[in-house]
């Protein structure tokens, strides 16, 4: 038979379970569906992009930040301390609280891909932002907004390795850019085809970018059309 403490451990379990239940039902998230064309993308499988290039790719990570859902009513709801990092290694980054459920229609949601200026240069610098998180470079040139690693037999490099690191906040090298994405209900499902950005590169002549620049800006305007909406009920 299961003792008082026993009997107290078990409820406790259960009353936080029903906790995270009921904050998932209050609450808005945008979920993100990461796929390379017409399969859900995983690390370390081999693709076949446009450019008929075989690829794998090992890490894959990402910054969503300045998230804001614009209601039919013409109000807007701006999430404070919006910085969300999203990692191929870490599948709950995948789903993002932003906000309460609300009983308005959200015309669209709008996010940046990228750390804006004032963060760079901060300093203070925790949680998704930490430094360790392998995402930042220097105050000079701040963050990573996205960093795409992996290996390609197209890659006349060592070990075949390809490395974009895209980012990039002061002029003329601003890389942050910015999604408009308009919603068909209140649940946000979002996705993020790898296939997309590839098309626009050939491997065996592009493999690497690693510094802030115009060929770093010139793969941000692509990162764009990898994102868009869906949205299901539950």
């Amino acid at each position: 038979m299961m003792g008082s403490k026993g009997i107290i451990g078990l409820l406790s379990f259960l009353f936080f379970q029903l906790g995270l239940a009921q904050e998932k039902k209050d609450s808005l998230f945008l979920r993100l569906n990461l796929n390379f064309r017409n399969e859900s993308f995983e690390r370390n499988k081999k693709y076949i992009s446009e450019s008929k290039d075989t690829l794998e790719i090992e890490t894959f990570r990402f910054y969503i930040s300045n998230v804001q859902l614009h209601f039919s009513d013409e109000t807007t709801f701006s999430e404070p301390k919006s910085y969300h990092l999203i990692d191929i290694e870490n599948p709950s980054s995948f789903q993002i609280p932003i906000a309460k459920t609300s009983d308005k229609s959200i015309s669209k949601v709008t996010f940046s891909i990228g750390i804006d200026s004032l963060a760079s240069v901060s300093g203070a610098m925790s949680g998704d932002l930490d430094a360790t998180k392998g995402m930042y470079w220097a105050w000079q040139s701040g963050f990573i907004n996205m960093k795409i690693e992996g290996k390609s037999t197209s890659c006349k490099t060592r070990k075949n390795a390809f490395q974009f690191h895209i980012g990039g906040y002061m002029k003329p090298n601003y890389a942050i850019r910015t999604i408009e994405l308009k919603p068909i209900n209140s649940n946000l499902e979002i996705g993020v085809d790898l296939a997309e950005l590839f098309k626009y590169i050939n491997l065996s002549e592009n493999n690497s970018i690693m510094i802030p620049g115009s060929k770093a800006m010139e793969l941000a305007d692509k990162t764009i059309q990898m994102f868009s909406v869906t949205s299901t009920e539950n």
